[in-house]
């Protein structure tokens, strides 16, 4: 069985170093808000390009905390707008509807599954507040008319750098700091990710920084004082260490992934099959993500070819449960996506076996 995602195999390229990183920690006695944490912070901080890095228990806390302390800021309130893609993890719109404002969903463009930047001015009113950028699948979703959008209606752009961490605009500045703020999740399964949950925010807004600090912090930056309603929500010093042990070698995971994804550019061949399109350097291929209109059966095929796969996702938010108020609504190019989309195996631990048998399974499936 090819697996689409061996955690195990993942720990396993780094065991040595992440045992004695760990083994520091439990040898140190102090597991929370010590240096493992503080050293994290300022190497990826350093790495991101940002004045400003505030750790937090994962990446929903992270989204969830910035629009908290734009709202202590007096720069949002309830009932405020923030445009969001259709399409992306219901994660980035819980974080917006638990502070009392309100999503406006927006639909992709089909050929990156990125928010389609044409559609956003249509949207904006005077209630809009910001946008919540996705870089979703691994792929940048900045565009330069995002961003004189943002600078027109004087919204704050917020990234939810979850599934692109390394990932460049324009092969330059890294996502998580074109904007006013980003969060960031390191759940194991990420391109760099912890042992567990973990997340941060950067930020070059040292006022904002420093609220964030403070509400993570059960809303105190002095001890027993609690000028916010805030709450706990912390990365511990064993994940801080295994994350800067792993952050050394994140730049040349990603290359790896990419040569994965160009092999699978180039050698896939399917008439039922659409692959990502329009590639460049932007994109760090947190997921590979392909079209089919049979995509269950060819899960199964695949299956029973011994390739595990993974759909994202399968339920849109606005068909969720846990937003019925919306259910009625239609979103054709997100509910495509949904229908159609699979994720194939890729990773860096993958082999070059692995990946031929991927591709010649791939090709193989019937018409």
């Amino acid at each position: 069985m090819i697996p689409y995602l061996s955690l195990q195999r993942v720990t396993n390229e780094h065991l040595t170093e992440i045992q004695q990183a760990v083994n520091k920690v439990i040898e140190s006695g102090w597991y929370l808000q010590g240096q493992a944490v503080q050293t994290f912070e300022k190497q990826y901080a350093d790495y991101i390009g940002t004045r400003h890095c505030v750790s937090c228990a994962n990446g929903l806390d992270a989204l969830t905390l910035i629009l908290k302390a734009y709202i202590e800021l007096g720069m949002m309130q309830a009932g405020d707008e923030i445009i969001v893609p259709a399409n992306t993890y219901i994660a980035t719109i819980l974080a917006i509807t638990a502070n009392q404002l309100v999503p406006v969903l927006i639909e992709p463009r089909m050929d990156t599954f990125q928010i389609d930047d044409t559609k956003i001015e249509e949207v904006i009113t005077e209630r809009t507040r910001g946008i919540m950028l996705v870089h979703l699948y691994g792929r940048c979703a900045y565009t330069n008319l995002i961003g004189e959008l943002c600078q027109k209606y004087h919204l704050q752009l917020i990234e939810d750098n979850a599934q692109a961490h390394g990932c460049r605009y324009n092969g330059n500045q890294r996502t998580g700091s074109l904007g006013d703020a980003a969060a960031h999740s390191f759940y194991p399964g990420k391109n760099l990710g912890a042992l567990g949950d973990a997340g941060v925010v950067t930020t070059n807004d040292s006022e904002l920084a420093n609220t964030i600090r403070t509400l993570a912090n059960y809303g105190s930056s002095q001890k027993y004082v609690f000028p916010y309603k805030g709450q706990n929500s912390r990365m511990d010093e064993i994940q801080a260490a295994v994350l800067s042990v792993k952050l050394k070698y994140l730049d040349a995971d990603n290359v790896r992934r990419s040569a994965i994804a160009q092999h699978y550019l180039s050698n896939i061949h399917h008439p039922l099959l659409t692959l990502p399109q329009g590639c460049g350097e932007d994109n760090v291929w947190h997921i590979f993500p392909i079209l089919t209109p049979q995509r269950d059966q060819l899960q199964q095929f695949l299956l029973q070819q011994g390739i595990q796969t993974v759909i994202h996702y399968p339920i849109p938010p606005h068909q969720q449960g846990a937003y019925k108020e919306w259910n009625n609504r239609t979103y054709p190019i997100t509910e495509r996506i949904h229908a159609q989309e699979l994720s194939i195996p890729l990773n860096q631990t993958l082999t070059d076996a692995e990946v031929n048998t991927i591709v010649n399974v791939l090709n193989s499936y019937p018409t």
